[in-house]
């Protein structure tokens, strides 16, 4: 019997051969933490009785949630982490350079064979170079610090192929919000989803991110592109690293096989308070919206404020909604300044803000008043995730935010 690519990651990380169910002690090849999480998982690692993490060149910290630092509790996380990372050497440390996962891509910190742990539920994004990513509790890495190994029961595979040709404005948003509504929140739990098929050997990065990113919205413990020439070219310039072949063999067992047809989909919306109650933008087209959020992990790259632009054209955004913008990272930032997307934007009524979380965990800035209505890009709508507990956050692409923000109510970007 052949492998899947996650048993093949094991079987290398682990110097044997492994197989779906099987227990091991596996080695990580980097430990990611953030401002939130990171003084949680360090103050474990001291209770483990840690002096010197395991490898200081397999660390990352990176601040990105509360940044710049909106309470004095979240000023005196980053004295606690900066401390830290120069108590143990830690060089792979940035204070404002964007959303935790996006800065570990395009930093080359992730690439196709590795096992990757974060202190974050969407570290699974890093499975778009072909990497093993998940995210983990603050005392597991607690004790990744302090041993640079966990404990994984190595997790089955669903295949999910997906071919054809997406129709005009609906993109890989639309998609992974399609297949979480049809496998459920938690039809993936603690499995691998493999994406496959035409369409996704199609994408890009930014779309593969954001594909990746949602894996852990069906339960799962980490999506994965296989690896191809659009990762290794990616990585050009971002990782010294030869290009291997990394797929599963034709014969590997998966424990699901699921089929998309990429040319039937219309733009899709989750609506409260569930990432896996979604529907097509029609259903909920005409519902008024106080406030847009395009961003995050999931959709703050410059691919998607391209998409938002080109929707916008030379309009206006609708008075009196609040409209934020929030660039992934400093480098995403750049380019959409440097192609006149930042100031187009500021010009329609937009609040542009420096790269960071923003509004997706409501934690720092943009937060919903009771009975506000949100529609966002970022990944999860439930209830009390971006503010207000009686407020409700629906989840939607760039295009739909685009033309929802122009309007004032969730629109169809195909009429706009």
């Amino acid at each position: 019997m052949g492998a899947t690519i996650v048993e093949k990651i094991f079987s290398r990380g682990c110097r044997r051969e492994v197989a779906t169910g099987e227990v091991v002690m596996a080695p990580v090849d980097a430990a990611m933490i953030h401002d939130i999480t990171g003084p949680l998982a360090i103050q474990k690692f001291r209770e483990m009785d840690g002096k010197r993490v395991f490898d200081p060149g397999k660390v990352i910290m990176l601040f990105d949630h509360q940044v710049p630092a909106d309470s004095i509790p979240a000023a005196q996380n980053h004295i606690f982490m900066r401390m830290f990372a120069e108590e143990q050497g830690i060089r792979n440390l940035d204070l404002t350079e964007g959303v935790c996962h996006q800065v570990v891509e395009e930093r080359g910190l992730a690439a196709p064979g590795e096992i990757v742990v974060g202190a974050d539920s969407h570290t699974c994004m890093y499975g778009a170079t072909g990497a093993f990513a998940t995210g983990i509790g603050s005392t597991d890495m607690g004790f990744v610090l302090k041993f640079g190994a966990l404990y994984f029961r190595v997790p089955g595979t669903i295949r999910v192929e997906v071919n054809g040709t997406f129709p005009n404005r609906v993109g890989p948003k639309d998609l992974i919000l399609s297949i979480a509504g049809d496998i459920g929140a938690d039809g993936a739990t603690y499995k691998a989803l493999e994406f496959t098929g035409e369409t996704m050997e199609g994408m890009g990065m930014a779309g593969r991110m954001t594909c990746c990113n949602m894996a852990v919205e069906m339960g799962a413990k980490a999506g994965i592109v296989p690896p191809d020439r659009i990762t290794w070219a990616y990585l050009r310039g971002r990782r010294r690293m030869e290009p291997f072949e990394l797929a599963a063999d034709p014969d590997a067992a998966y424990l699901e096989e699921r089929s998309y047809d990429a040319s039937d989909l219309a733009p899709q919306v989750a609506v409260p308070h569930n990432v896996d109650h979604v529907v097509d933008v029609g259903e909920v087209a005409g519902t008024r919206v106080d406030q847009v959020f395009i961003g995050s992990c999931t959709n703050g790259r410059f691919e998607d404020l391209k998409e938002v632009a080109e929707v916008l054209g030379k309009r206006k955004f609708s008075d009196g909604l609040r409209v934020i913008i929030i660039p992934a990272s400093r480098a995403e930032y750049l380019k959409a300044l440097r192609a006149g997307y930042i100031e187009r934007f500021v010009e329609a009524g937009a609040l542009v803000e420096a790269p960071c979380c923003g509004p997706c965990m409501g934690g720092a800035f943009g937060l919903l008043g009771p009975g506000e209505v949100s529609l966002s890009t970022s990944n999860r709508n439930f209830k009390g995730r971006q503010g207000s507990a009686d407020a409700k956050v629906y989840l939607a692409s760039p295009a739909t935010a685009a033309a929802t923000a122009i309007t004032g109510e969730i629109t169809d970007p195909r009429e706009v």
